[in-house]
């Protein structure tokens, strides 16, 4: 906790702003109420757990803390035309899947912060498919409890205890069931890392990138919503913000990892949604068609991720703009 408070001030510092003193102590003392009140009395996430907006707000908990690390002037936006289109959809009643790549554990706040201003239903409202260790990690707890969360265990750490196996296989199924009922209902905004954790970087270039997508759980996704009943869209969604708070550089098996943080921009984007149809043969997906879909989204978050990263980290702000890929700061 001393060593989040530190790394927290320190980054909150670095944006320069004149009430950065008043903002970090009002954060973080909140924050660790928090933590401690969990300590005390653990919450148990369901398989669907619905932010909790009373009698404490924690999403808005979430975004106030999270707020001060994003230096929203070297930020940016891609597409946001499709945002709107993918509201309209879920207006219409029809189910979203956003498939995407991950960086940090504070993605979803992120995301959120990033379209609070032009897209508030996707912002509040978004599903996100979370693993394991942000739902027992005293320090993430009551950060996952202010997002709309389908709880899974993770194939990174599937295997990280042998005799658990087979309990986190049937904790996923019933995961999985939940959000076939969720989806039923339509109107369903859902966020997943078919990578199965966050991206790292390379152990030699030191270069970030995208990590690669397994095609089983982008299936996963196709088949549940191809079932739901309601119609449903696949998109691409790029996001690069690992600066604000890096993961480790290897994955981890102990919970409490150190948290680094800093004052840093951040981007997303979106690219026009990929129909499994279009790649299936004969109206059913083989393993080849399945690996070919896959990667068909990953070339588009990676094309996608590619532009940001010049935008940001190549200093070339909405130069770095391509045919596909328009910037923008809707929050100015």
């Amino acid at each position: 906790m001393k060593e989040l408070y530190q790394n927290y001030r320190n980054a909150v510092f670095q944006s320069g702003d004149p009430s950065a003193a008043e903002t970090v102590m009002s954060n973080m003392a909140v924050a660790f109420d928090r933590i401690l009140l969990d300590v005390e009395d653990p919450f148990v996430f369901e398989p669907y757990h619905k932010a909790l907006r009373e009698p404490f707000d924690y999403h808005m908990f979430v975004q106030n803390y999270i707020r001060p690390l994003i230096d929203f002037r070297n930020s940016y936006i891609g597409n946001l035309s499709f945002f709107y289109e993918i509201e309209e959809k879920l207006k219409q009643g029809h189910n979203v899947v956003l498939i995407s790549n991950h960086q940090t554990e504070a993605d979803p706040a992120i995301i959120a912060l990033l379209l609070e201003k032009t897209n508030p239903r996707i912002s509040e409202n978004m599903i996100y498919v979370a693993g394991d260790r942000v739902i027992t990690d005293p320090l993430c707890k009551p950060f996952s409890m202010g997002r709309n969360l389908i709880c899974v265990y993770s194939k990174r750490h599937m295997y990280d205890v042998p005799e658990h196996v087979e309990m986190k296989r049937r904790a996923n199924t019933r995961s999985l069931k939940e959000m076939a009922l969720l989806l039923r209902d339509g109107s369903k905004i859902v966020w997943i890392a078919p990578s199965g954790g966050r991206d790292r970087p390379d152990p030699l270039t030191e270069e970030w990138y995208p990590d690669s997508f397994d095609s089983s759980s982008v299936d996963n996704m196709r088949r549940l919503i191809g079932r739901s009943g309601a119609a449903g869209h696949i998109y691409p969604l790029a996001l690069l913000c690992y600066d604000i708070m890096p993961p480790p550089p290897k994955v981890e098996k102990e919970i409490g990892e150190k948290r680094i943080m800093s004052f840093h921009g951040a981007g997303l984007s979106v690219a026009p949604k990929i129909c499994p149809s279009e790649i299936a043969v004969a109206g059913k997906m083989s393993e080849e068609a399945k690996d070919t879909y896959a990667q068909a989204l990953y070339k588009s978050v990676t094309e996608q991720y590619n532009v940001l990263k010049c935008a940001i980290h190549g200093k070339q702000g909405f130069a770095a703009s391509s045919i596909g890929i328009s910037l923008s700061q809707p929050w100015n």
